[in-house]
């Protein structure tokens, strides 16, 4: 048959298509791709800095995008945040002419097979968490654009006596680590007003919140030479409503129960057991609320100075009740009762009789007896008359100097009152005036 005859020609016929079809059809793009890559890095030398005049130096465009704010540790004095970084350079050994390539006009080339600028940030403690982006992007004129997302741990001078209504002001400086000036130029991608007011990539839902971003350049000059340096300044402020709630509202109560104290009469013993409740309260609330209160060596949160000036009063106003109540039991012990002085005199008339100047001498520990002979004399009734003078004398001047106690103490007590409530109006104010400058920070950067 036809089909059997022409079994043996089918590899030949297959083959003649196979090469009609490679003439007629033209390079696919991924063949042009391949040369062109294999062209630029063929004779490419990422060890020497791309220009074709040595004395001309290397422009590196930089640009920063906060993305968020993932943590403030104030006892470290350390930023961790999470941005968008990108710098842009011209690669005079990169560039080709797209009508030769099938015209493309951008590639992708692995960033380890080209020079790149030695760009770090002088404040970096630590990357976490970076990804590891090994291709940049290159186009027909040789500009090179390498964009990453970082997540940097940086140093940051942290001030936080205005908690909650701190502000914080962390800077991000760029610059190369050998190369001067003279090799490597920095610049701004974006104008620098276009950088303080982006913040459409900023995750606005955290603790933190962005302000602005201000940029500025500048010179390093030391002895190995003159660095370009480029510095972003990121300004974030704290949202305090959480804090207010947690912490401010539930200690100022505690603050004004401990102030209605002093409405119970200062001898009142009772009064002891409820400061000291309070006072347990108040300790066990600090213990909790500990985490809550950022930690630094550098400065103490004004909110903790007045948390430890509430604690000392509230000591002071205790132990003032204990001493209160220790001082009046001493001078109620030392001038306790005695019975009425009766008529003294010696049951025999023959018998030796007590002279009564000597019961003078020993008044506070008087003896009356039950059953007493007459004396027959008027010196004898004017000797125990004088003695029950000076009995009721004594028990006067003792409560005299009872109420001399009563008196000082309650003014140091009316003293500390006040000295409480001027207390808690000031720090009511300056926790006023903190939040006001908080809120107008954000009207003044706006506008």
């Amino acid at each position: 048959t036809l089909a059997g005859a022409m079994a043996p020609l089918w590899p030949f016929i297959l083959v003649a298509a196979s090469e009609i079809l490679a003439i007629d059809t033209p390079h696919s793009r991924n063949s042009a791709l391949y040369r062109l890559t294999k062209q630029l890095l063929q004779k490419h030398h990422k060890k020497v800095r791309p220009v074709h005049d040595w004395t001309v130096a290397t422009t590196v465009h930089l640009d920063v995008l906060v993305h968020a704010v993932l943590d403030v540790d104030a006892q470290n004095q350390k930023l961790k945040t999470s941005i968008w970084y990108q710098e842009v350079w011209d690669d005079e050994f990169l560039s080709w002419n797209p009508s030769m390539f099938d015209e493309i006009r951008e590639i992708s080339l692995p960033l380890s097979d080209i020079w790149a600028p030695d760009i770090i940030i002088n404040e970096l403690v630590d990357v976490e968490g970076s990804p590891d982006l090994p291709y940049v992007y290159v186009n027909s004129s040789g500009t090179i654009r390498n964009s990453k997302p970082m997540q940097v741990v940086t140093t940051c001078s942290l001030e936080t006596y205005a908690f909650p209504f701190d502000i914080q002001n962390c800077s991000l400086t760029f610059s190369s680590i050998l190369h001067t000036v003279e090799d490597v130029n920095l610049a701004f991608l974006r104008s620098r007003e276009d950088i303080k007011q982006d913040k459409k990539e900023f995750l606005n839902d955290s603790e933190w919140e962005l302000l602005s971003v201000s940029s500025t350049y500048n010179i390093l000059q030391s002895s190995a030479g003159d660095f370009a340096q480029i510095q972003f300044n990121v300004v974030i402020r704290r949202r305090p409503l959480v804090y207010i709630v947690s912490l401010l509202i539930p200690s100022i109560f505690l603050m004004l129960v401990d102030l209605g104290s002093f409405y119970l009469p200062p001898t009142c013993r009772a009064r002891i057991m409820f400061k000291t409740s309070v006072l347990v309260g108040y300790t066990v609330f600090r213990v909790n609320m500990s985490d809550e209160m950022p930690r630094s060596a550098v400065s103490t949160p004004l909110i903790g100075v007045f948390f430890t000036v509430c604690m000392a009063f509230l000591v002071i106003s205790l132990f003032k009740s204990i001493l209160l109540v220790k001082l009046l039991y001493d001078e109620r012990n030392s001038g306790q009762e005695r019975p009425l002085f009766c008529l003294q005199g010696d049951t025999d008339v023959d018998g030796p009789r007590v002279d009564p100047r000597a019961q003078l001498a020993g008044v506070p520990e008087p003896i009356c007896r039950e059953h007493l002979a007459p004396t027959g004399t008027l010196e004898e009734v004017w000797f125990q008359l004088k003695s029950i003078s000076t009995y009721f004398q004594t028990w006067d001047q003792s409560d005299q100097q009872e109420v001399k106690w009563l008196a000082l103490l309650e003014r140091f007590d009316r003293l500390l009152f006040q000295a409480y409530t001027i207390m808690l109006g000031l720090y009511a104010i300056t926790l006023c005036s903190l939040w006001a400058l908080w809120g107008s920070s954000w009207r003044l950067r706006a506008g």
